[in-house]
Parts: C-alpha cells; sequence; structure tokens
C-alpha cells in the first residue's frame, strides 16, 4: 500500500508542478511577447515551448498529463472559441507532442532515462523532433477544426519557429542559472 501511495503522490507532484509551471510561464510569455503574436494560438518565440519539452523529459507521463490539464484549461478560458472539442485537442496536442518527441528521443537516440547523456547535438534533435510535431499536429488540428485564419503553412512556420527559439532561450536561461548558482558556490565555498 505504501509503494502505491508513493507512485500516487510522484504522480500528482508531477502532474501539478507541470500544470503550475506551464501555466505561469504561458502567461508570462503572453505578457513578455504580446507585440510579436503572429495568430491565435501562434507566437513568434513560444517559451512555454521549452517547459514543456523539458517537464515530459523529467516526469514523463504525469508531465505530459499536467500540461495537457492546464493547456486544456488557458484555451477554454482564453482566446479559443469555447468548443470543448476544439480545447480540449489543443490540450492533448501541448501535452502529447512533447511526450511523442520523447518517446522517440528516448528509443532512437539511445537517451538514458536520467538524461546523464543529454549533449548538445541529442538536445538540438530533442526540440526540433518535438517542434515539428508540436507545430505540425496543432496547425493539422486547427485546420481539421476549420478554425478561422489557422491552419496554414505560415500559421505552421512561425509555430515550429516559434517553439525553437524559445526552446533555445529557456534552456539557455536555465543554464546560465545554474552556471552562475555554480559560481556563486564555488566562491562561497
Amino acid at each position: 500500500m505504501s509503494k502505491l501511495f508513493a507512485i500516487s503522490s510522484e504522480w500528482i507532484f508531477g502532474c501539478a508542478i507541470s500544470a503550475i509551471a506551464y501555466t505561469l510561464l504561458f502567461y508570462c510569455n503572453g505578457w513578455l511577447t504580446n507585440g510579436i503574436t503572429f495568430g491565435l494560438g501562434v507566437s513568434w518565440i513560444y517559451l512555454p515551448a521549452g517547459l514543456r519539452l523539458f517537464l515530459t523529459l523529467i516526469f514523463g507521463l504525469p508531465g505530459a498529463i499536467g500540461i495537457a490539464i492546464a493547456s486544456f484549461l488557458i484555451s477554454y478560458y482564453g482566446d479559443f472559441p469555447h468548443d470543448l472539442t476544439v480545447c480540449i485537442g489543443v490540450g492533448l496536442i501541448s501535452g502529447f507532442a512533447p511526450y511523442l518527441a520523447r518517446f522517440f528521443v528516448f528509443s532512437n537516440l539511445r537517451l538514458e532515462s536520467d538524461l546523464s547523456n543529454l549533449n548538445f547535438p541529442k538536445l538540438i534533435a530533442c526540440i526540433l523532433i518535438y517542434s515539428l510535431l508540436s507545430a505540425g499536429l496543432h496547425q493539422r488540428w486547427f485546420a481539421t477544426m476549420t478554425l478561422e485564419d489557422t491552419g496554414s503553412v505560415n500559421h505552421f512556420l512561425v509555430m515550429f519557429i516559434g517553439d525553437v527559439l524559445g526552446s533555445f532561450l529557456l534552456i539557455s536561461l536555465i543554464k546560465y542559472c545554474l552556471d552562475l548558482l555554480r559560481k556563486i558556490r564555488e566562491t562561497a565555498g
């Protein structure tokens, strides 16, 4: 019984952290990049893309579920039409595109589950695979749902670029902060 509780609490923790972190960064990104938004659900720089990938690499399925729930709620109560089908699709794609990329990278690039062998080339592959999946699946969904001014090749390209740029910027920021923290520890110790 204790093992079941530990697994459940890990799942709840992964889902909750992923949902909260994604929601906070989504709204922060909206505030920061308000002037360079291309269209509904498409931004030239999308920092949460990097967080989606990071959370699913770390938490796996619980991370994908947390992102999916948060994305559904953001879509439903945000600028998207209040159509359950549209918003459920957006949520599922937002959460499971990085999870599919995770599966592909772990199985084809021999990435270790603890990410110990994650190097720069593998990180680039992760970002590009995820960005292609995310932009492609989102724009296909938008075209299928016939959302106005979405689902085009231009929207796909901008979303792909936004996901790649956002992922690189967020990961660079995380790396800079970790390097800075390491320097502070070295000078203090």
